[in-house]
């Protein structure tokens, strides 16, 4: 360790840049992964919810539901129909109300109509189940968010191929600018490097120090990276609250296993800084092996 800050006191300015490019690096990673998560979190959250809701006529008989719904279930395009007779829209719609006495008086059950509520498998089939629907006799009115989801799905993918673009230039900037910064710290120890190659030292031995130097700088921008996102995340969090209001839980799928990631979860906090001294060590590896390797000609 002592020779470590010996290193980097004896090149500042080479010390000072490489930092900053991992610190930059590193927090813009942080954000667009992070604001990726939170717009996969949103879309999960919209295709849980029911995408097509049909509302029947109130002088529909419950057979005639049925049956639709049972052709529905057979077309292997639904995960689930939920069925809402008109009582059940009758205490939810006294449950929504229960403050407001005059609204509960001008409502029965008898003039709410019932309805299926359902839930697709894909996106995609949205369309499909919708045209089916409107061609049913007893229907009154369909409703589904295919516009909402649509979007969104538009949103994330441009923002999956921008982030992906953005990072691979980040990736290239940080590593040129690294690789050069460590060739001018082997320009400074060059006389050390000939006397150690000279009395037998590895180019693993040679190579150590820079290795050790990048995987600590890489650590370090890490670390305030992601106390600085921790800071932005609490600032931002009333905003949060209001904006996200409604939805009680954002999560994403991994392996099958749902991560919670709003509101704020220690673990997936846990994960993004994990993620990150991950890719800025091996930025610094990656960069510190390169100009090694060009001067060391191994």
């Amino acid at each position: 360790m002592k020779e470590l800050f010996t290193s980097i006191k004896r090149a500042p300015y080479q010390t000072l840049t490489a930092f900053l490019v991992l610190f930059l690096t590193l927090f813009l990673s942080m954000i667009l992964f992070v604001s990726l998560t939170f717009l996969h979190g949103v879309l999960g959250y919209l295709e849980s919810r029911p995408q097509v809701t049909v509302y029947f006529q109130t002088s529909t008989p419950e057979k005639e539901i049925f049956k639709i719904r049972d052709e529905l279930n057979n077309s292997g395009k639904v995960i689930l129909i939920k069925y809402i007779s008109q009582q059940e829209a009758f205490n939810i719609y006294k449950n929504i109300n229960k403050n407001d006495p005059l609204l509960l008086e001008m409502v029965s059950a008898d003039i709410l109509p019932s309805s299926l509520e359902i839930y697709a498998k894909k996106p995609v089939y949205l369309p499909e189940i919708a045209e089916f629907l409107k061609k049913q006799g007893g229907v009154d009115e369909v409703q589904f968010q295919k516009d909402i989801v649509d979007r969104l799905l538009n949103l994330t993918n441009v923002l999956r191929k921008l982030s992906l673009l953005f990072f691979v230039y980040l990736l290239l900037m940080s590593t040129i600018v690294l690789t050069t910064t460590t060739l001018f710290k082997i320009a400074l120890k060059k006389d050390e490097i000939e006397l150690m190659r000279l009395i037998g030292a590895s180019n693993f031995y040679i190579r150590k120090p820079f290795l050790q130097e990048g995987v600590f700088l890489g650590l370090v921008a890490s670390l305030v990276s992601f106390i600085i996102l921790l800071l932005i995340f609490f600032y931002l969090n009333p905003f949060l609250s209001s904006y996200l209001k409604g939805i009680p839980v954002l999560e994403i799928k991994i392996f099958d296993l749902g991560l919670k990631v709003w509101p704020i979860n220690f673990s997936f906090l846990i994960i993004v800084f994990f993620l990150s001294s991950l890719f800025g060590c091996f930025i610094s590896i990656i960069s510190s092996f390169l100009a090694t390797r060009k001067y060391l000609k191994v």
